[in-house]
């Protein structure tokens, strides 16, 4: 028996998240999206979620605060933000990552401030 499950995502006509964020492919228990292009500007609002993020910065640069530690992200760099962490994001430099959450960050309203 063959597995039907699979599917492609063409990134072009991929829904935006009310942040800007991209929402590329997601199955029951991970999703991913593109944080393409971000500019830099003040830092976000501090915020938790009910999932786990992991990502992959592609360009640019941004500090990222995680409970009180401040990482630098630049290209090549990947990181973890736990569930349930206080966390926040300062674009220095035109920002391009994309990022794995578990379980998928845009179901049941677990993306909502």
């Amino acid at each position: 028996m063959s597995d039907t499950t699979v599917t492609k995502i063409d990134g072009a006509f991929s829904p935006k998240g009310e942040d800007g964020e991209k929402y590329l492919a997601s199955g029951k228990t991970v999703s991913m999206r593109l944080w393409e292009k971000e500019q830099p500007d003040d830092t976000k609002p501090e915020v938790r979620r009910e999932y786990e993020t992991v990502g992959y910065v592609i360009s640019g640069r941004a500090e990222l605060h995680v409970e009180g530690q401040t990482v630098i992200l630049e290209p090549g760099n990947s990181y973890v933000v736990p569930k349930g962490a206080s966390h926040t994001y300062r674009i220095l430099e035109e920002f391009t990552a994309v990022e794995a959450t578990s379980p998928p960050a845009q179901v049941k309203g677990r993306d909502e401030g």
